[in-house]
Order: structure tokens, then C-alpha cells, then sequence
């Protein structure tokens, strides 16, 4: 049943989902009231109507493991990045066991000069967590890179639901409205964050703005 349940989340990203999934997802599910947040500081919250419009951040350097794909569609390539990455996590690893998970999990996109689509490849980033971030078990995939990520400033917008091309689009617009005119964040890189697994309709996610150094 629940692998039915993801096969069909899956299908509304036009991706197959193979059946040595099923091992990974129920073990995700064992797990899944155990997250790890990713460490980072608060910097500043700015609000509009006594909520908070958007927040900087400054996440420390740090091991993530990171897949690169680039599918015709943005959903298939976070589809098949994240299956590669669930595999890694629950048991494709050099110590064989269950490494735990994170989140955010983050989905790096750029946007074509014209800055109207999304270029096609993304990378999808897992943080180790804090037990493994001295000493990284390694991917038995060799498309999974466990990499030491830089230290980053973000500023950062809270949004809901699905993230599609034309939805990421939207949000990183209306977050240039609130911002207004500024060169001291990327206008090419962005960051899609995703806080909750896919099967939630209503899922957490967040635009990152990338501060310059």
C-alpha cells in the first residue's frame, strides 16, 4: 500500500518508480519522525502585516552528498536525484546502515540569461548528519558526490504546495517584488529547499536568494 501511495505521487512527476524503492521508502517511513535539521544562524527577519515576509541566514560549511541530473522536467530531476539519494541513506553506503535524514534538502537551479526557464540540469544536496559529518560514509552510486559544501548567506521565503518550473518561477518573482532593487544576492543561482517529502500535498518549501561574498 504505501508503495502504491508513492508510485502514484511519482506518476505526477512523470517519473516510474522501480520496485527496489519499496526497501528504501519503508524504511523513510520507519524514520521519518526523526529529522535533523540542518544548523545554520538567524541573522535578520524582515515582516509585512506582523508576519515574517523573509529571513537571512548564514549556513556553516558542511558534507553533503549531491547528484546532478537533467531530465526534460524539473520534477523528474528531483525525483530521480532523490531516489538515488534515499538509496545512499538507507543502506547504499560503505557502513551499510540506516544514516538518518536531514532537512532541508536542496535542489540548486539556474535560470537561463533570459531568466524566463530554468536551465535543465539541477543538483540535489543531502546534509550528512552532525555523526557522520567528520568522516562521510561513502555512495555506492558513483553519480552520488560527497562534497564539502562552502559556507553560505542566504536570504530565504517561506512558500507551500508543489515546486514545478512555473511555480519556482512565480515564487523567485514575487520574492524580487518584496525585495526590490538589489545586486548584493545572485540573479542566475537560486535555491529550492523542500522541508517534506513529496506525498504531502501541502508541503513546506522555501526560495533561497544566494548572497554575494
Amino acid at each position: 500500500r504505501l508503495f502504491a501511495h508513492w508510485e502514484a505521487v511519482a506518476s505526477t512527476h512523470r517519473v516510474s518508480l522501480p520496485r527496489d524503492m519499496a526497501g528504501p521508502i519503508a524504511q523513510m517511513a520507519r524514520h521519518r519522525q526523526a529529522r535533523e535539521p540542518v544548523p545554520y544562524v538567524s541573522l535578520s527577519q524582515h515582516g509585512k502585516c506582523e508576519a515574517t515576509a523573509y529571513e537571512e541566514r548564514r549556513y556553516p560549511a558542511g558534507k553533503w552528498a549531491c547528484v546532478t541530473m537533467g531530465e526534460p522536467m524539473y520534477e523528474q530531476s528531483i525525483s530521480m536525484s532523490f531516489m538515488k539519494l534515499m538509496r545512499y541513506i538507507c543502506k547504499e553506503n560503505s557502513v551499510g546502515c540506516h544514516l538518518g535524514m536531514t532537512v532541508p534538502v536542496l535542489n540548486e537551479i539556474h535560470l537561463t540569461k533570459e531568466g524566463t526557464e530554468l536551465e535543465r540540469e539541477v543538483l540535489t544536496a543531502y546534509y550528512l548528519p552532525g555523526e557522520f559529518q567528520q568522516n562521510p560514509p561513502a555512495p555506492t552510486d558513483p553519480e552520488i558526490h560527497v562534497t564539502e559544501r562552502a559556507p553560505l548567506r542566504v536570504i530565504t521565503r517561506v512558500f507551500y504546495g508543489m515546486t514545478t518550473e512555473e511555480t519556482i518561477l512565480r515564487e523567485i518573482s514575487l520574492f524580487w517584488e518584496l525585495l526590490g532593487p538589489t545586486d548584493t544576492v545572485l540573479r542566475e543561482t537560486y535555491i529550492v529547499a523542500s522541508y517534506e517529502n513529496p506525498s504531502v500535498p501541502q508541503r513546506r518549501n522555501e526560495i533561497w536568494f544566494i548572497c554575494r561574498t
